[in-house]
C-alpha cells in the first residue's frame, strides 16, 4: 500500500503552509472567473424562467483545479479552463405578415360574385389571408449562440493542465453527383410548372417528342424512338423494369448518357475533442480534488429526471449541461491555440490504474487516474465565425 508523499506524520505540520497555497490557488481561479464573466450579462433561473427554481444541489465546489499546489511557472503557463453551463435549447421559427387575397377580374367564384378587387372570401365568410413571401423571415439560432446571447451563468469551472495530445480537425462533406441531360430537362419542366403551370403540359409534349431528341445527334432513328418512348414512360412495359435507359442505347449504339460527375458540397460536419487527463494525487487535499473534479463531469454530463419521483423520472427527461472549453496562457485567451463553440460531453471514462497496475494510498485512493473526456461541439463552424479576427491580432488560429 503506497503512501502520499511525506506521509501523514507531518501532515498537520504542513497543512498551514498548503492551505496558504491552496487559498491562493483559489484566489488566482476567482480572478480568472471575474475575467471570463467580465462582458457577460449572466441571468439567474428565475429571469430566465420567470418562476422561481429550487437550488441546484452541487456535490462539489464550484472552482475546482488540478494540481492544488502550483508553482509560479505552472500558474502563469497554459492551462484548459473548462466552464460548465447550464443547455438552452436552439430557437428555430419564422416571422411574416399577411395579405389579403383579392379578385384579379369580374367573375363568380362559386355562389359569390366578385368584381376586381374585392376581397376574397372563405365558406364562412372570412377574409382569405395569404403569407407575404417578400416578409418572410427565418429565424434559426442554434444551442450556442442562445447561450451566448443569453449569457447563462457558469455552474463550476475545473481549471487542468493543457493535455498532452492537443489537436483540431474541421471537416466539410462533399459528395459526388450526377444528372444526364434527361434528368435536366425534367428539371427545366418543374421549374416551368411552378412558373407557368397552363403552358407545361404542350411545352413537354414539345420538348420530350421533338427538340430533346433532335439533339442526340448520330443516333439511329429507332433508338430515338426508344429514348422519346423511355423519357414519356412508354418503354416500361416494352423494355421491362429491370432494363435502364443507358443499357438500351448501350446494346443499341454502344454509347451511355453523360452523368456530368461532379463533386459538390453536401453539409457540414460537427467537431469532436477527445482529451485525456493523468492524475497523480500527492497529498489528501489532492486526493479529494481529482474525486471532486471526476464526480463534477459525471454528474454534470448525466440527463436530469426533472421531477423529485423515484423510479426512471416523468414524461421527459431534461437535456444534461454543456461546457465553454478555452485554452488559456498567463491567465488570457490563448494567442495561438485554436478556439471553441459550446460543447457537451458525449463520453467520459476513468482508468483507476493509470500505471497499468493497482495501487492505492491508505486512504483507498489510486495512485495513478487517467481520465478521458469527449466532447462534441453543438453547432457547426461557419465562415462567419471568422469576422471577429483579423490580420495581427494575436487571437490565435481560430476555430
Amino acid at each position: 500500500m503506497a503512501m502520499y508523499q511525506g506521509g501523514y506524520s507531518n501532515f498537520a505540520a504542513k497543512r498551514a503552509a498548503r492551505h496558504g497555497r491552496t487559498k491562493k490557488y483559489k484566489e488566482s481561479i476567482e480572478t480568472k472567473k471575474e475575467n471570463v464573466n467580465k462582458n457577460t450579462n449572466t441571468k439567474n433561473d428565475k429571469k430566465n424562467t420567470g418562476t422561481k427554481s429550487k437550488p441546484r444541489h452541487m456535490s462539489h465546489p464550484d472552482v475546482m483545479g488540478y494540481p492544488v499546489a502550483r508553482g509560479p511557472n505552472e500558474m502563469t503557463g497554459d492551462s484548459l479552463l473548462i466552464k460548465c453551463l447550464k443547455y438552452i435549447p436552439p430557437e428555430t421559427t419564422s416571422s411574416y405578415e399577411y395579405t389579403l387575397r383579392t379578385a384579379n377580374k369580374k367573375g363568380k367564384i362559386g355562389d359569390t360574385k366578385y368584381k376586381e378587387g374585392d376581397f376574397l372570401k372563405d365558406s364562412k365568410g372570412n377574409v382569405i389571408k395569404d403569407i407575404d413571401g417578400s416578409s418572410f423571415k427565418m429565424k434559426n439560432k442554434g444551442a450556442s449562440d442562445q447561450i451566448s446571447e443569453k449569457g447563462e451563468k457558469s455552474i463550476f469551472y475545473v481549471q487542468l493542465p493543457i493535455p498532452q495530445d492537443v489537436n483540431d480537425s474541421n471537416t466539410v462533406t462533399w459528395g459526388d453527383d450526377s444528372m444526364n441531360i434527361l434528368q435536366l430537362a425534367g428539371l427545366a419542366l418543374a421549374q416551368q410548372a411552378i412558373e407557368r403551370p397552363g403552358e407545361t403540359f404542350d411545352q413537354a409534349k414539345n420538348l420530350l417528342t421533338g427538340d430533346l431528341v433532335k439533339s442526340f445527334g448520330g443516333i439511329e432513328e429507332d433508338t430515338k424512338s426508344a429514348i422519346t418512348a423511355a423519357i414519356s414512360g412508354k418503354a416500361i412495359d416494352a423494355l421491362g423494369g429491370n432494363i435502364s435507359l443507358n443499357s438500351a442505347i448501350g446494346r443499341a449504339e454502344g454509347m451511355a448518357l453523360n452523368s456530368n460527375l461532379e463533386l459538390l458540397f453536401d453539409s457540414v460536419n460537427l467537431r469532436t475533442f477527445p482529451f485525456t487527463i493523468n492524475f497523480s494525487p500527492r497529498t489528501p487535499d489532492e486526493s479529494m480534488m481529482v474525486k471532486h473534479i471526476i464526480r463534477a463531469f459525471k454528474s454534470a454530463m448525466a440527463a436530469k429526471k426533472g421531477t423529485e419521483d423515484s423510479g426512471q423520472g416523468g414524461i421527459f427527461l431534461r437535456a444534461p449541461d454543456v461546457f465553454q472549453l478555452r485554452y488559456l496562457h498567463r491567465g488570457k485567451d490563448h494567442p495561438f491555440l485554436n478556439s471553441f463553440k459550446h460543447c457537451a460531453l458525449t463520453g467520459m471514462q476513468v482508468n483507476y490504474t493509470g500505471a497499468g497496475t493497482y495501487a492505492s494510498y491508505n486512504d483507498g485512493t489510486p495512485v495513478n487516474i487517467k481520465m478521458s473526456l469527449t466532447f462534441k461541439e453543438l453547432n457547426p463552424i461557419y465562415h462567419e465565425d471568422y469576422v471577429d479576427f483579423n490580420p495581427n491580432d494575436g487571437n490565435g488560429v481560430g476555430f
